[in-house]
């Protein structure tokens, strides 16, 4: 009977797994397949999966449009810039926190916190208002500024929680020898750190890559805008692009997949580890 119950179980559980990947993987096949389509074919009745005149246009229209490769290239660099000044100033900032006693330590953690806390949408005003103020706005500076913003709390507590798991005694070792601790951060804390800052490096470059409200608040032409914004741009007053939107969707989706594709065992590792206080 303990057998027939845990084989029931199991099938279950097997089910659910794939009612569910269903549910969350119909969406994307939709948007693949619908990118394929000519936009007179996304409303055709009955609906189709797949079209039976399949066609690149959208992706064409994509690639040959300076505008719409601007939107990806604004994406790439601001993701990029945003990760890389993340990741250097979190991996100092919880160096900081995880080695040293220093005054305000506990409040500076506090406080960061409860950045992590406050809904972003309640500070688009007052920071539109801020970035007009000091000239900036329409720049690749306020988008990356605004990122940073979001994503260096998250950042230090991820990276301070996963120092904190490796002993004092690597740094005392290389000071010993007569390294320095920058030398001692550098050289052995932040390779051994690698799962934990593959794992926020992933998760800023989503962050910053798939943003939109900022993106098209602190932005006013073209040549500035991100992918999401230029997504949005599609619908236009009297018709939608829908074709050449899931074709931006999908070029959209790519990078956060092959990321995830590349680096799941560091991130998860990473995720997992950082959560480990000692």
């Amino acid at each position: 009977m303990v057998g027939k119950k845990k084989w029931y179980v199991k099938l279950i559980v097997i089910i659910l797994l794939i009612f569910g990947a269903l549910w969350a993987g119909l969406p994307i096949v939709w948007m693949l397949l619908s990118s394929f389509k000519p936009n007179g074919d996304m409303f055709s009745w009955p609906p189709t999966f797949i079209s039976k005149s399949p066609t690149l246009q959208a992706y064409a229209d994509i690639f040959t449009s300076p505008e719409r490769v601007r939107f990806f290239l604004n994406s790439y660099m601001i993701s990029l810039v945003v990760v890389v000044l993340t990741l250097v100033i979190g991996i100092l900032a919880s160096y900081a926190f995880s080695r040293f006693k220093f005054p305000g330590k506990n409040f500076l953690s506090t406080l960061i916190i409860s950045v992590q806390a406050v809904p972003p949408i309640t500070l688009l005003i007052p920071y539109v208002s801020l970035i007009v103020f000091l000239k900036l706005y329409n720049t690749y500076f306020a988008l990356i500024l605004t990122y940073l913003i979001f994503t260096l709390p998250y950042a230090i507590l991820m990276t301070t929680g996963y120092m904190n798991t490796l002993p004092k005694d690597l740094d005392e070792a290389v000071m010993i020898d007569g390294g320095s601790r920058f030398k001692a951060l550098w050289k052995i804390l932040v390779p051994v750190s690698i799962p934990g800052l593959v794992s926020v490096g992933m998760y800023t470059f989503m962050q910053a890559w798939n943003e939109y409200l900022f993106a098209l608040a602190l932005t006013q032409t073209n040549d500035m805008r991100t992918v999401p914004v230029g997504i949005s741009l599609l619908m236009g007053q009297h018709a939608y692009e829908w074709n050449t939107m899931m074709a931006m969707s999908v070029l959209g989706s790519l990078p956060v997949l092959v990321l995830f594709l590349f680096f799941q065992r560091y991130f998860i590792a990473g995720m997992t580890s950082g959560a480990v206080k000692n």
